[in-house]
C-alpha cells in the first residue's frame, strides 16, 4: 500500500534536486562521485553520523519555530536508553577518579505559563573531561555520568557532576573527508544533553552550553541556541550552574504538526 506521507515528501525532494542540478550545473562525473561517497558513508556506519550534524538542528527549527517554550537541541548518535535511575541528592556514576571540575548543575523544569512541573522525569547525559562518552569510547565503565532523575515539588532539580569537554566529532570517514570539501573545522561546544518528559507536555530533547566557550559560535552541528546558553559561577572547590525548561502542553506542539 503506498504510503501518501513518503510520497510527497519524496515528490517534493525531487523537485528541489531538479532544481539544484539545473541551477549549478551539476556534471554527471560529480554526479558519480557523490554517489561513490554517498557509499562510503553508508558502508562505514556514518549516515546516522552526518544526518546529525548536518541536518537535524534544521528540521527541529522548521518543527518547533514559533511555539513557546525552550527550544529543542539535537539528539544526537551518543544516547543511550536504560541509563541507571538515581536517589536524590543527585549525581552521576562517576569513576572513582574521574577527571574534572565538579559542577554542581541546577534545572528549573515549568510548563510555558511559570508553573513548576512535579515528578518530571528528567535525562541527562555529557561527555567526560576529554570529550569522551561512555559506550563509545574504550576504558570508561557503562553508564558513566548518565543517569535518570526527577523534578522535586518545586519542579527542580540539581545534579553533581563534572564539566564536560568541547570535542571533535569522528573524522577518520567520509564525514571528516566532507568536512575538509567545505572547509570546517569539527568541533562541538561543551554541552550537557537532556531529554524530559512529563505528561501532556511535549517531550523536550536539548542540550546546555556553557557561556565563553570557544566553539559557540561556530558549532558543527549547528545545534546551540542562545536560550541555552547558561553562565557558569565558579567557587572554591566547584562551579554552579542552571537553566530554566518550559515545557510547551502536548497539544501546543501536535498544532504545529
Amino acid at each position: 500500500m503506498a504510503n501518501e506521507r513518503v510520497i510527497s515528501i519524496f515528490q517534493g525532494l525531487l523537485e528541489k534536486t531538479k532544481e539544484l542540478i539545473e541551477e549549478k550545473q551539476i556534471t554527471h562525473e560529480e554526479y558519480r562521485e557523490f554517489c561513490l561517497w554517498f557509499d562510503e558513508l553508508g558502508r562505514t556506519g556514518e549516515i546516522p553520523l552526518f544526518m546529525d550534524v548536518f541536518f537535524e538542528t534544521h528540521v527541529l527549527r522548521g518543527m518547533y519555530s514559533g511555539l513557546p517554550g525552550t527550544e529543542p537541541s539535537l539528539l544526537g548518535p551518543y544516547y543511550i536508553p536504560n541509563e541507571p535511575g538515581l536517589q536524590a541528592p543527585y549525581t552521576l556514576p562517576q569513576r572513582q577518579d574521574e577527571k574534572g571540575e565538579v559542577l554542581f548543575f541546577t534545572g528549573n523544569v515549568k510548563d510555558i505559563d511559570g508553573n513548576p512541573l512535579q515528578k518530571a522525569d528528567v535525562y541527562m547525559w555529557q561527555a567526560d573531561a576529554d570529550g569522551e562518552y561512555s559506550h563509545f569510547a574504550d576504558g570508561i565503565p557503562e553508564y558513566n555520568l548518565r543517569g535518570k532523575m526527577k523534578t522535586d515539588e518545586d519542579g527542580r532539580f540539581t545534579v553533581k557532576t563534572v564539566i564536560p569537554a568541547p570535542y571533535q566529532i569522528p573524522t577518520g570517514g567520509p564525514t571528516g573527508k566532507f568536512l575538509t570539501y567545505i572547509d570546517s573545522h569539527p568541533y562541538r561546544p561543551a554541552h550537557l544533553h537532556f531529554i524530559i518528559d512529563v505528561p501532556g507536555h511535549d517531550k523536550l530533547i536539548t542540550q546546555v552550553f556553557f557561556e565563553g566557550d570557544p566553539w559557540l559560535e561556530t558549532d558543527v552541528a549547528d545545534g546551540v541556541r542562545d536560550s541555552l546558553i547558561t553562565k557558569l559561577e565558579k567557587f572554591d572547590d566547584h562551579t554552579k550552574g542552571s537553566i530554566t525548561f518550559e515545557l510547551r502542553p502536548a497539544r501546543v506542539a501536535a498544532a504545529k504538526k
